[in-house]
């Protein structure tokens, strides 16, 4: 038997890559995944078997990958963190059903939030919650009560899958609903591509985002500030945004 293993891709560029993942992407002999991410890591494709699939058919990418295992090692990749949002939960109810006996490894990534707040300076210095504004596997009706309790909490919100042409309302939908909540001058992050080509980062307000969310698209991730973050400027030149994690209540510096 084989071995299959759940690789994570990290935000798109091999940099992010782990050396765990890299070494399980070297060793196997099969590698599946949505063709976008694996477009990414083309140069570490040589010589392998590759099956691309796409959007909507993780159910059958999973279950390919479970059946090529029998025999083959395989990898399975996922885009960030395939435990977030990613192709983790599928691959493991697959085996759990249909391939008991199956070995998996689970290999962790970066994840969006956390690529993104890296280039935003520290808007998640301590607890923050991370939603995804996609209602194709969750009914909105539980996505709303999510973010009402969300932004009642006063912790950073972390917001994947914010927009696209099938969804282009939600942003609109979800930025109210924290607004009920939030100062309208909270700090909001955007950044679109993070670590790939045509990377871009824009900081603004949960008001001025509120009036035009033009920005956002299906490749953007969102970070919205907690009750104490704040935008870092310097000379009037916006550098980031801070989240205090609290050494400032306890020390003097």
């Amino acid at each position: 038997m084989g071995i299959l293993s759940i690789v994570s891709s990290g935000p798109g560029s091999t940099q992010q890559l782990t050396p765990a993942a890299m070494k399980a992407i070297a060793s196997a002999d099969v590698i599946i995944g949505n063709a976008f991410y694996l477009e990414m890591l083309e140069p570490l494709l040589k010589n392998k078997q590759v099956i691309r699939s796409s959007m909507g058919k993780e159910v059958d990418r999973a279950r390919e990958a479970a059946r090529l295992a029998a025999d083959h090692n395989v990898a399975m990749v996922s885009g960030g963190d395939a435990g977030i949002y990613g192709m983790a939960s599928i691959v493991l109810e697959m085996v759990e059903r249909e391939f008991p006996s199956q070995k998996v490894i689970m290999l962790p990534g970066v994840t969006a939030a956390t690529a993104a707040a890296s280039r935003l300076g520290s808007p998640l210095s301590g607890d923050y919650v991370t939603l995804s504004l996609s209602d194709l596997l969750t009914p909105w009706e539980i996505i709303e009560k999510r973010l009402g309790l969300a932004a009642q909490m006063g912790t950073p919100i972390a917001l994947y899958n914010p927009k696209s042409h099938g969804r282009p309302l939600n942003l609109a939908k979800a930025l109210k609903i924290i607004l009920t909540c939030r100062d309208p001058e909270t700090p909001v992050g955007i950044v679109k591509n993070v670590f790939r080509e045509g990377e871009e980062t824009h900081i603004t307000t949960l008001r001025e985002l509120a009036e035009n969310d033009d920005i956002v698209d299906m490749h953007s991730i969102l970070i919205i500030g907690g009750e104490e973050s704040r935008i870092w400027k310097e000379d009037d030149h916006v550098k980031g945004i801070i989240t205090p994690r609290g050494y400032h209540r306890k020390y003097v510096y």
